[in-house]
């Protein structure tokens, strides 16, 4: 069965840092791009990041340029959000998804395949 489960997140206060874990089951993640998003409560689900499958296709949104950085470790098959400087506004839950359409980062709006769970990022301040 292809899976991802998210793990990392926490509490911390505002300025410190989480690692957030993608794993994927099933299939070799590699292959895929992978998107992150985050959903606060009352709010929509938005996109933070995506890495592709080639080296170095990767993209960030506004809020958290900068601040965040996605890599890939193919050998445990894994995507990992390092997110530094947090802030308030960054609490959420946050999910990875595989990209349905495309093996890239580019291109029309992210449509996902496959969720994540997610896993509760609370940054306090």
């Amino acid at each position: 069965q292809l899976q991802l489960v998210e793990s990392g997140g926490g509490l911390v206060q505002s300025g410190g840092s989480l690692r957030l874990s993608c794993v994927g089951t099933g299939f070799t993640l590699k292959y895929y791009a992978i998107g992150w998003f985050r959903q606060a409560p009352g709010k929509e689900r938005e996109e933070v990041s995506c890495i592709g499958m080639t080296d170095g296709d990767m993209r960030y949104t506004d809020p958290v340029k900068g601040r965040f950085t996605v890599s890939r470790d193919t050998a445990k098959n894994t995507v990992y959000l390092q997110m530094d400087s947090l802030k308030s506004e960054d609490t959420g839950v946050y999910y990875c998804a595989t990209r349905k359409q495309y093996s890239h980062c580019s291109g029309p709006g992210f449509i996902a395949n496959t969720w994540g769970q997610g896993t509760q990022v609370t940054v306090s301040s």
